[in-house]
């Protein structure tokens, strides 16, 4: 099943305290970006972020759950009516997050 436009500019509209959050459709799902790294996704209507310490401490009662057959485990974010908890977790995820590879130019 695909994700919703409507599911993803609720989650938009959520984050919309935070500078430069943007997204990227992919394969009928939506890859979210925070200030240009990858914090996670859109799959299914759910909101999966990456599982990185920072977010396992902020979220320490998380389920893990996998956005696609064959891809790593994310972990499900189930309080996204809380503006404030996910901009709290996005800003606690972002020093964390790799740096985008740079695109090598022939």
């Amino acid at each position: 099943m695909a994700s919703s436009k409507e599911y993803l500019e609720f989650i938009l509209e959520q984050l919309s305290d935070l500078d430069d959050v943007t997204y990227r459709a992919m394969m009928g799902e939506f890859i979210i970006y925070y200030r240009g790294k990858i914090v996670g996704g859109i799959y299914d209507d759910r909101l999966l972020v990456k599982p990185v310490k920072s977010a396992i401490m902020y979220m320490p009662e998380t389920v893990y759950e996998l956005p696609y057959n064959g891809a790593k485990e994310m972990l499900f974010v189930d309080n996204v009516d809380n503006r404030e908890f996910l901009t709290g977790l996005f800003n606690a995820m972002y020093d964390e997050l790799p740096t985008p590879k740079k695109k090598k130019t022939c």
